[in-house]
């Protein structure tokens, strides 16, 4: 089995893997850039999404440099990550939890979508990657927002990042803030 991370490009991102679960992927998604705007999905046309997903991204590089990985097995899209400061990802205020620190960098989406690709230490390696790219950018710390329950979700579970050495920063019911010193 081949695996490579590699940096989610504008290009690449069209490719993000599809999520069985909904009618869409993470290339649709705008949960987190532009909550003002974000409706259901299901009900908004994909390419709209897209679009905005891609002006985001375009920005976001400008203003961070790099924000997020993909992870392809045997050529494949099987994970999608995403990350920025927190003040790129609006959202984040939203959490109870929140909102993050303004040391560091919020993964706003971690995800395995498909059960084939799951158990396989591939959400570790994604995280891995992302962690080796803040260190060298002297990032102080990385947080994220994980959920406690449910797995098949883009907000991977707590177990998953405790088990990543991260450690819960603020508790919350449902969305703890997690945080690893890096």
């Amino acid at each position: 089995m081949k695996i490579e991370v590699v940096n989610l490009t504008e290009e690449n991102s069209r490719g993000a893997p599809e999520w069985e679960s909904r009618p869409f992927s993470c290339k649709h998604c705008i949960y987190w850039e532009f909550p003002e705007e974000y409706i259901d999905p299901v009900m908004e046309r994909k390419e709209d999404m897209i679009q905005k997903k891609l002006k985001w991204l375009r920005s976001t590089y400008q203003d961070f440099g790099n924000y997020g990985k993909m992870i392809y097995v045997n050529g494949k899209p099987a994970g999608y990550a995403q990350y920025a400061p927190p003040g790129l990802l609006p959202r984040s205020a939203d959490y109870h939890s929140g909102p993050s620190s303004d040391d560091a960098v919020l993964i706003s989406c971690l995800f395995i979508p498909h059960q084939d690709f799951r158990g396989l230490g591939l959400g570790s390696r994604l995280l891995q990657s992302i962690i080796n790219d803040l260190r060298k950018r002297e990032t102080k710390a990385v947080e994220t927002f994980a959920r406690k329950g449910k797995s098949n979700n883009p907000s991977e579970p707590v177990e998953f990042y405790l088990k990543n050495r991260f450690r819960i920063y603020k508790d919350d019911i449902e969305f703890p803030l997690m945080r690893l010193d890096l």
